[in-house]
């Protein structure tokens, strides 16, 4: 074989080299929800009846350039902010922003004591918490609990810190003006007892008080984006009597997965935002945050978490949902925020491992109230639930370990 001859080989295996990897590059980095939902038994039977189930997805791409800076890329499947799912304690995400920025706003750290008065029957005062280091309250304590293991009542106590007026005027300011946070998830409140919040005071390390937030009542009502709003054919009411009607949620919490997935990730990423688009907190705040939204509760010492109740996977739904035991793989990193209720369950993620150079954001919500009787208690969380969601982020994280970045 002569130069010339050597060279036209050389060539060819060059070309079908590359057309080779261009073709196995492409078979690797191509996403579909199709190809993922079929996969496995579990999500077969979701997806072929999605309307039932009212799935909503998003599973967002990141790739990072040679300066660490990510870039985003969505992907959706049946999301329809129209669609309505009882957001639960997704609502802890955003009122744990906002308190840590209510704290920068009164010029005091976010561990301040910081006591809660009542001015009526449904409303409580706090003097004390035994979770804590110091036996007092504080607003990073709640926040902790919030994000360690979803504590309702954890969650009552910042809403009231914060107000109604303040949190819907701060969130629309934030670009939020569909989400509404009318209602604790605690105490006997009704009508617009739910609506007036408690007295606040912020006392030194000698218990002298020097900021006091007078009770306020909200100034508007606040009415659902979706108008009325009906889910289910029956529902148990507050007497445990069955009514062979909807439950109507109207008057209650309402927040969208794109909503809730853009919080987080404007969280998790904002040290790469303009500083007009970035959460108004301290940065030890941020990270004190993502830091327990991230934790196992075991993982706590203030307050400490029995494990036989508080699992590793108590709120982490993704890939590890569908099992009680012991995570032991350290190098997967889950930060989320996660809701529960009313047959609705719905998880927000981060998920990392640098070891794997692994890195994505995944939301899911998903129905399950066989018998469409709102409140008995008798919902399929561990026969559906929690089984979709687990494998749901394990195919992703599959796919993502595959993945050309």
């Amino acid at each position: 074989m002569n130069k010339k001859q050597n060279i036209t080989v050389f060539k060819a295996i060059l070309i079908l080299s590359m057309l080779l990897s261009f073709l196995f590059g492409k078979s690797q980095t191509e996403f579909s929800f199709d190809s993922i939902l079929n996969k496995k038994a579990i999500l077969k039977k979701v997806n072929s009846n999605f309307k039932k189930y009212r799935l909503q997805i998003i599973y967002t791409q990141i790739t990072r350039d040679a300066e660490g800076k990510p870039s985003f890329k969505n992907y959706t499947y049946q999301v329809d902010s129209t669609n309505y799912f009882y957001c639960a304690s997704l609502v802890k995400l955003p009122c744990s922003i906002l308190a840590l920025e209510k704290t920068k706003k009164l010029k005091i750290y976010s561990n301040t004591i910081m006591f809660t008065d009542s001015a009526n029957a449904c409303q409580r005062s706090v003097r004390k918490d035994t979770t804590s280091i110091n036996g007092y309250p504080s607003v990073a304590q709640y926040i902790k609990r919030m994000a360690l293991v979803s504590d309702n009542y954890a969650y009552g106590r910042i809403y009231e810190f914060l107000g109604v007026d303040y949190i819907h005027d701060r969130l629309a300011e934030l670009g939020y003006k569909n989400i509404r946070i009318v209602h604790r998830f605690d105490g006997g409140c009704k009508g617009t007892e739910h609506t007036t919040t408690n007295a606040i005071g912020f006392q030194d390390k000698n218990l002298r008080g020097f900021i006091y937030l007078e009770p306020k009542t909200a100034t508007k009502v606040y009415t659902h984006p979706l108008g009325q709003v009906f889910v289910g054919k029956a529902h148990i009411n507050s007497n445990n009597k069955k009514i062979n009607q909807p439950k109507d949620f109207t008057n209650m919490n309402y927040m969208s997965l794109q909503n809730t997935h853009s919080i987080l990730q404007r969280l998790i990423f904002s040290n790469y935002l303009p500083l007009e688009q970035r959460f108004d907190m301290m940065e030890e705040d941020r990270q004190f945050l993502i830091n327990h939204l991230t934790m196992y509760p075991r993982e706590s010492s203030h307050p400490t978490y029995n494990p036989k109740t508080y699992f590793d996977s108590y709120k982490k739904y993704f890939i590890y949902g569908d099992s009680k035991k012991p995570i032991r793989n350290s190098d997967i990193k889950i930060t989320n925020i996660v809701g529960q209720s009313y047959g609705f369950m719905v998880d927000c993620a981060y998920i990392q491992n640098k070891k794997e150079n692994v890195e994505f954001m995944l939301s899911a919500v998903i129905y399950t109230n066989e018998n469409q009787i709102i409140n008995d208690g008798k919902y399929e969380y561990n026969t559906v639930a929690l089984p979709f969601l687990a494998e749901l982020g394990r195919q992703i994280y599959s796919f993502e370990l595959k993945r050309s970045k």
